[in-house]
């Protein structure tokens, strides 16, 4: 069980542990609990209740948040020829095929974010045990697949803010970055509503039951705060 210090144990006192609160609410307390010294990724936690054992279950999408993540993104683009000339004029901070593809190989992985065009992927495809489980491989449903003629505009998609989110293999989980603390609460709560919209548009088909069965919001260190879910959704569906 993880130990908390005692500046964690003060800040939590102010969060009711059986309290449901309003979006609002919830982003001002965010912002009263926190006490580390650096400006902590603010993330919304989901629970579903999704069964991704099935594959009409299994949530996956991409939304663009409308104040960005505010985190500097390192973007890798495996290409060659005309895309690596698109890629670098249009700020992808690493490019290559067979080089970059060696690196990754050798353990280096100090990227965020990777794209690829599609004649790379039989290349790619052998890093899988490597970028699969960091969440890496480029993959269409994540729109990180693409020709290069193309390439542009998914890089700046990707640096104005795009996230990806989906289901934790075998539970239903979905964890998102949505920003940083020194956002203000109005950018903050267009972020927060803007990928709850997102996470409700993408249904999967086969969902069942309830499909949102919480959210949370928390900031890195800081204690979760339960959002009440019913009041939440129709705030955002009004």
């Amino acid at each position: 069980m993880q130990k908390r210090g005692k500046k964690y144990k003060e800040v939590v006192k102010q969060v009711e542990e059986e309290k449901f609160y309003q979006l609002n609410e919830a982003i001002g307390l965010l912002k009263k609990t926190s006490y580390v010294k650096f400006d902590p990724t603010i993330e919304l936690h989901f629970k579903t209740g999704l069964d991704v054992r099935h594959a009409d279950q299994v949530l996956r999408s991409t939304t663009s948040l409308p104040h960005g993540t505010g985190k500097q993104v390192r973007i890798l683009v495996f290409t060659q020829g005309e895309g690596e000339i698109i890629a670098r004029q249009a700020g992808a901070d690493f490019v290559g095929s067979d080089d970059i593809i060696k690196q990754i190989e050798g353990g280096w992985v100090d990227f965020d974010v990777a794209i690829a065009t599609p004649e790379q992927m039989a290349k790619v495809g052998r890093l899988g045990k490597i970028l699969g489980r960091r969440g890496l491989m480029p993959n269409p449903k994540s729109g990180t697949i693409a020709p290069a003629n193309d390439l542009a505009r998914v890089i700046q998609e990707v640096r104005r803010g795009k996230v990806e989110f989906r289901t934790e293999p075998k539970i239903g989980l979905v964890h998102v970055a949505v920003g940083k603390l020194s956002f203000s609460e109005e950018q903050i709560h267009d972020n927060v509503t803007s990928l709850i919209e997102a996470v409700i548009r993408s249904k999967p088909a086969g969902a069942k039951g309830t499909y949102i069965r919480s959210i949370t919001l928390t900031s890195t260190m800081g204690p979760g705060i339960h959002l009440d879910v019913n009041p939440t959704l129709a705030e955002i569906s009004a």
